[in-house]
Formats: structure tokens, sequence, C-alpha cells
């Protein structure tokens, strides 16, 4: 059966001779423990002929993780010898009456040796495994490396929230007196107190802050019921979350407590200051030091720490999306500091305003090379006080974007932000410029403008953004094949660098072949940003874009995944690349990726993710253009 399967049926019938001269027969007559993850070394890279291995990881609670089943035709053995130095990266157990033809390490890296194509197999095997986010999660925290799993052991990135065994909620009815909750609080050593209703649900919250701004400064009677001063802001996470997910829900949110949730039900709730003082070593330390940052000089060497934030969390296995967030939480934290350190000087603005970002920045997946994109948005007057008002939003935005550009987010060389008159107006003239974009649609507008699609509310009333998503909903009820088309076109202008062979194509930038990562993601955003728009899904992250697309049926699991995994791999690669870039080679981080920096198996990775691009764009072509040519 072996001389039969891939690769060993492409070997010519001098190794196969050497193969059946040399290979042993083993026979397990009984389950057993073969062999723990990133403990055990193997006994040999084995064919299975009867019976069945499985493999699996446990995770730091020992529960199974990714569980595979090697029956028989399936090979182990080849991803460990090529990745781990021979020591099993999966936990195996091998069932009753399994029959296995294995391999000795030493004859297995003599054909891996002698014959490439042997070995290519089982490296395309590992990069095809790479495109799965745990498959990629677990062996970070498995490969044989002592200073890696130093860095992976941290249970801040393992533990779920279970595991911080959630404080009981303390409760209280509606019409309880604020002078009562004070003294729950007292009597339980809390600083929250729950409003609970009818049939248990909770409706909302104090906390000693609340009763300090709400009640004692503005001198409100103790007797008065918790409801009128009560906090509905409520934020909740499930109990399986990891925990550095819930910290970063806490700093996304503003929020310092978050319910608990299990099967549904709130259990208990969790504090930001228990969160940080049991994580006194996490990278999100760093955000709350951020937040209390108080010039643009420190601002701009917080900022400058990002990479070293980066680089710590890929090494721990954290997701590149997560990272993504991590970079974009701080990079708001920032410009938040900015906007309100401006309105202290300039004066409180004269009318509600919406300050907006976009491309990347509004999609949450900022990179270490960013620039500086954003808009204002401000309700409309009357004609009496509309250049009052404008006068003070174009200062005020002069200030916000000088100040960001001191700390490290440089101008934008396309002229996308707020210090650009064309891009701080009013709502009304906001719904004109939409109107434009999608009614009369062009090629060169479509490709101009397609990042304020991308648009999130960072600051101010965030109910003007909505509204003006209201209006852009209604436009897209009418037809718009023009816009779509122009949509989709824009999506198929970068097509996926790769030869005629099936390598990857690259240019040459001082002695260095390179290819542009940033280009070779664009297709993956412009993609799903057509799709999103077409079927009014209003979300910017392109994560949750395709997420939504696949619960609304416009993609299957399949397809979902694919592009997430695609694209949250290229941007894991494009992040670790720029934190060395600045780190190590003290240079300004660029998107160029050389091709000799590639080890074997990102490359195999790579080129598959290409293939992956390509046939989605196929999909467009036919969508959208009518056309496969």
């Amino acid at each position: 059966m072996m001389e039969r399967t891939k690769p060993f049926v492409d070997l010519p019938e001098k190794a196969l001779n050497e193969i059946k001269a040399q290979r042993q027969e083993v026979f397990y007559s009984k389950p057993k423990r073969l062999y723990l993850q990133n403990h055990s070394s193997i006994e040999g890279f084995d064919f299975i002929v009867e019976g069945e291995y499985e493999g699996f990881f446990y995770d730091r609670n020992q529960n199974k993780r990714r569980v595979e089943k090697f029956g028989p035709g399936k090979m182990f053995g080849g991803i460990s010898y090529l990745y781990n130095k021979g020591v099993s990266l999966q936990t195996v157990d091998v069932k009753e009456n399994t029959k296995v033809h294995r391999l000795s390490h030493k004859l297995f890296n003599k054909l891996c040796d002698d014959y490439p194509e042997f070995r290519n197999h089982f490296i395309l095997e590992i990069g095809k495994r790479m495109l799965d986010q745990e498959f990629v999660h677990f062996i970070k925290g498995a490969t044989h490396y002592p200073q890696q799993n130093n860095i992976t052991s941290d249970s801040f990135y393992s533990h779920k929230v279970a595991s911080l065994n959630p404080r009981e909620l303390v409760t209280c009815a509606p019409f309880t007196s604020i002078q009562e909750v004070a003294n729950l609080m007292a009597d339980h050593k809390t600083s929250c107190v729950f409003i609970k209703g009818e049939q248990d649900k909770i409706l909302g919250y104090v906390t000693d802050i609340t009763l300090r701004d709400q009640v004692i400064a503005k001198n409100i009677p103790t007797h008065t019921p918790v409801e009128e001063v009560m906090k509905t802001d409520m934020v909740s996470i499930d109990t399986d979350a990891y925990i550095y997910e819930s910290l970063l829900l806490m700093f996304q949110t503003k929020t310092r407590y978050l319910l608990v949730a299990k099967d549904g039900k709130y259990v208990g709730f969790i504090s930001r200051n228990k969160l940080l003082s049991e994580q006194s070593q996490s990278p999100f330390l760093f955000i709350q030091s951020v937040k209390q940052a108080t010039s643009i000089e420190e601002l701009k060497i917080k900022w400058s720490q990002v990479p070293a934030t980066v680089h710590q969390l890929l090494e721990r296995g954290v997701k590149s999306e997560t990272v993504n967030q991590v970079v974009t939480t701080v990079s708001d934290t920032i410009a938040l500091r900015v906007i309100d350190q401006v309105i202290h000087e300039v004066g409180p603005p004269p009318s509600r305003f919406v300050f907006i970002t976009l491309g990347s920045e509004g999609r949450k997946e900022q990179t270490l090379k960013t620039d500086q994109d954003n808009a204002i948005i401000y309700e409309d007057k009357a004609n009496e006080q509309r250049e009052l008002v404008r006068k003070y939003f174009l200062k005020f935005a002069e200030k916000v974007s000088e100040n960001l550009n001191t700390i490290g987010f440089s101008f934008c060389k396309g002229g996308f932000m707020a210090k650009n008159p064309k891009w701080t107006h009013s709502l009304s003239h906001w719904k004109r410029n939409y109107d434009a974009w999608m009614t009369e649609s062009t090629q060169e507008t479509v490709m101009k403008y397609s990042t304020f699609f991308d648009n999130r509310a960072i600051y101010g009333d965030f109910s003007i953004l909505e509204e003006l998503h209201v209006y852009m909903d209604k436009q897209l009820e009418v037809p718009l094949e023009r816009f779509f088309y122009n949509m989709a076109t824009n999506a198929l202008q970068y097509e996926p660098p790769l030869t005629f062979f099936k390598g990857i194509k690259t240019f040459t930038v001082g002695e260095q072949k390179v290819f542009d990562i940033k280009k070779a993601m664009t297709p993956i955003v412009d993609i799903t940003r057509v799709f999103a728009l077409k079927h009014k899904i209003f979300l910017t992250n392109t994560g949750e874009r395709l997420n939504a697309l696949k619960e609304k049926g416009h993609l299957t699991e399949k397809e979902c995944q694919e592009l997430k995994q695609s694209y949250y791999y290229l941007m894991g690669l494009r992040l670790d690349r720029q934190a060395q870039q600045i780190m190590i080679d003290k240079a300004e981080p660029e998107n160029f990726i050389s091709i000799d920096s590639l080890t074997k198996i990102e490359k195999v990775t790579i080129i598959e993710i290409f293939k992956v691009i390509r046939n989605f764009q196929m999909k467009v072509k036919i969508d959208f253009t009518n056309t496969i040519f």
C-alpha cells in the first residue's frame, strides 16, 4: 500500500527497494499513549496499514483540541521530523489492533535529502496546515525551542475567563435607594452593584465612581431610587473566551466591569483592576499606560514602543487579527488623548460632531507602517452659524493632524485626512459625497474613494455616522450596477503575484528580490468590501464582514475560512516583518518581503494563499462583471 501512495509512488525503484528492505512492521494489539506533545521523541516515520492513530493537542486546561484521525493510508511523523527535530508536535494515541510500517529517522532523512519532491510533499502539507490559525497557535507553543516555550507558557494567552473565578453578582432592585446601594457596596466590599428587574433581567449597574460623579457632585438626595443614576451600557463576555480577549474588550468599550455569561446566563463579573493586577507582565498594561499619558512627547514615546508589543504578542502565539486589534486600540487611544487635548486648547465644539477613521484604521487592521486616514462629520446648522462651525472644525482638524504627525502617524500622501478641508464637512455634504460616489460611479472615483467605505467612529456623537449609514442603506436599494461593476473591477486590479510555474513573482529593491505583501492582501479587502456593500453590511473589519456574509448565506463556511485564514496569515507575516525592521534593523517599516527571508514552509503557504485569492477573484468576475475573462 505504501508504494502506491504519494509521495512514495513517485520514488524510483531503487528507493522503493531500499524502503522494503529497511522498513519495520509494528503491531499494537492494545490501545496506548504513543507520544506526548513536545515531550516524546518519535520512534520513526509511520505509515498506517491497519487500525488508527489519533493525534491532538492538549490545551492548558488539558482539553483535547484539533483532533485528527490517521487511518489506513495515512502517515505520521514527517512534520515532526522536518519541523520539530523529531519531537512529536502532537499527543498521539494508538488504537487497538493497529499495524504500521515504520521507517527509521535515518532512512526518512536520506529520502528527503536524495529526492527533493519527496521532501516537498511534507513541506506542502505543513504549508497548508499553517493556514489554520488554531494549528499555528498550538505549534507555536509546542515547537522544540525552550525560549519559545517560556514565552508561550504565559497563562494570559491560554487560559479562559472561567479560570478567573468571576465574582458573584451583588444586585438590588431598581427602586432601591442610593443610600442602600452604598451600604451594599460597603457590606460586600465591592465597587459595583447591578440592578436587577423582573425575571432576573440585569437592567444596569452603578459603581463607586457613579456615586461620586452622579450623586455627590450633583448633590442628588441619597433617598433617590438607584435606577435614576444607574448606567446601562453593560458589556458581557462568555466564560469560554480567553483572558486576553476580555481585557481587550474592556479597553475597546472603555468599561471597567464585564458581566460574565455561561450558557446565556450571567454568572458573575470581573473588573479591569483584577485583570491588570493578576497580569502584571501583560503587554495590555501598555494600553493602560497610553491612556494615562499627558503630553504629545509622552504619546510619541508610547507609539515607538508598539513594535516590541507586537513582536511579543506574535511570539506568544496570539492571532494576528487580535494583534491588529491591539495596534488599533493603542492608535485609537492616542487619537482620543490628542482630540481631548486639542478641545481643551481651542475650546468646546460649537456643534455635535463625530471623528471617523478610514481605510485600515477604519477596518481595525492597522499595521506598523501607517499614516493618517480620518475625517470629521458635523451636524448641519442654520445659515448664520455655518461659517463659524466650519471655521472651528478646520482649526480643530489642523491641530489634531499636526499632533498625530508629531507622534508618528504621518500625513496621508493622498490627503485623506481631516486636515484637508475636503474631508471636514457637514452631514448633508457627506451624504452628497456618498450619493455621487455610488450613483455617478466611475472606475477612477471607486479606486480613489473606496477607503471611505471603510469608516468607523472613534470620538464624538456616533449617531451622526449611523445616520449616514441609514442614508447609504437607502441608496443601496436602487439599481447600482455601474457602481458594483466598478467596485468589482477595482477588486481585480491587483493580481496575486504568481509566476507561470506557480512560484512567487518578485521585483528588485536594492539587491533583494521582494514582493509587496500589502498589494498581495489588497484583493481580499476589496473582494470582501464589494460583497459586503452589495448585501448592505456596514461592518468594516474584513474578518467581521466575512463572518456576516457567511451568516447571511452569501459565503459558504469553507469559503469564509479560506479567505480569513489567508488574510490573517499574510497579516501576521506582515506585522512580524515590520516589527523586526523597526526593532532589529532600526529602519522604517515597509511592506516589501524579501523572498530569501522566507522559509520553504512560508513560501509554500503563501503560494497556496495566492491560489485562494485568484479563485475568489474569479467569483467576483462572474458575480459582478458577467465575464470570466
